[in-house]
């Protein structure tokens, strides 16, 4: 009789599955989170600083409609309008405000997905899955952190486009902030937190979350370096912005709303009420008022923040 043929591993128990292989996001050692945290922010500020008029434009066209509804605006005759009556310096009218929100908005959102996107792999592969949870997470969080600059910024932006008896006249972002505590009460800097933290969600999925899988694909594709952090960039700040824009404005209202001297109430109560009510007097397309700025925005700001994010993470892992 044929005797089996003897193995290593006989009597012994079977081999654990293979490790999973490691992705392109976990190629790369983890840095610490403190240096996601600060690369985050200064990539925020260093893409703000740039993108600050235009998104100074895309509230006021947005809620222009207020005033006007049913007026189509055109982007490029609406800038022109508001460059000839108040000036090019006046569309960085809060850019204080502006800068406080990268400070805790970007920092936190991309530090947090890198950080729970990292924690992450160490149980499951990193994909698509768990990109979208990280970012998700990632970007509720710090919009409610942030919501108080928030506030600041859409007030500071847009209200000079107000007629000159309705305006609130900040004279700046600790102005705006001590103002709205003391004539409204701390509360007011959290009106609007439910659309802005829905849309930081969104955005985390459709901007961060496909970012990192952008680059993975293009990789893929071979195109790399500086070329790959362009074309991941501009392909999710286009998706975001789709997705997004509908609860900017609603965003956008409910931040700058005021009491109705008729009923003494707020016209916006909440992120369902405001996108009904809106889309029920105007039309749902009104809720798209500003996109050719607010895409500016959000596609210029996506390519500049995570150019920064990338070459200042790259400068930390070569000096580590």
């Amino acid at each position: 009789r044929q005797q089996p043929v003897p193995t290593a591993f006989a009597g012994t128990r079977a081999s654990p599955p293979a490790p999973i292989p490691p992705t392109a996001a976990m190629s790369e050692k983890p840095i610490p989170g403190w240096v996601s945290f600060t690369t985050s922010g200064m990539g925020g500020i260093f893409g703000w600083l740039f993108v600050h008029p235009v998104n100074t434009i895309g509230v006021r066209m947005n809620l222009s409609s207020i005033q006007n509804p049913g007026v189509s605006l055109s982007f490029v005759k609406f800038s022109q309008g508001q460059i000839k009556a108040n000036g090019f310096a006046d569309l960085y009218s809060g850019i204080g405000a502006g800068i406080w929100r990268q400070v805790f908005y970007a920092s936190s959102r991309y530090g947090l997905f890198q950080v729970f996107r990292d924690n992450l792999a160490k149980y499951r592969e990193t994909d698509l899955l768990s990109r979208l949870l990280a970012a998700s997470a990632a970007g509720g969080c710090a919009a409610y952190i942030a919501c108080p600059c928030e506030v600041a910024l859409v007030r500071l932006a847009n209200d000079s486009s107000y007629p000159v008896a309705d305006r609130r006249n900040y004279t700046g972002v600790m102005n705006c902030a001590t103002r709205i505590a003391s004539e409204e009460g701390v509360a007011a800097f959290w009106r609007g937190s439910t659309p802005f933290v829905t849309r930081a969600c969104l955005v985390g999925a459709t901007q961060v979350a496909t970012y990192d899988q952008f680059k993975t694909i293009y990789a893929g594709f071979g195109i790399k370096g500086g070329a790959n952090v362009v074309a991941s960039s501009f392909t999710a700040g286009l998706v975001y912005s789709v997705v997004t824009m509908p609860f900017e404005s609603a965003k956008n209202r409910m931040a700058s709303q005021r009491l109705d001297p008729a009923t003494g109430k707020l016209p916006y109560t909440g992120l369902v009420q405001t996108l009904q009510s809106v889309a029920a007097k105007e039309g749902p397309m009104t809720l798209y008022n500003g996109f050719t700025p607010y895409f500016m925005r959000c596609g210029g700001h996506t390519v500049l923040m995570f150019f920064m994010v990338e070459e200042l993470q790259k400068q930390y892992r070569a000096r580590a």
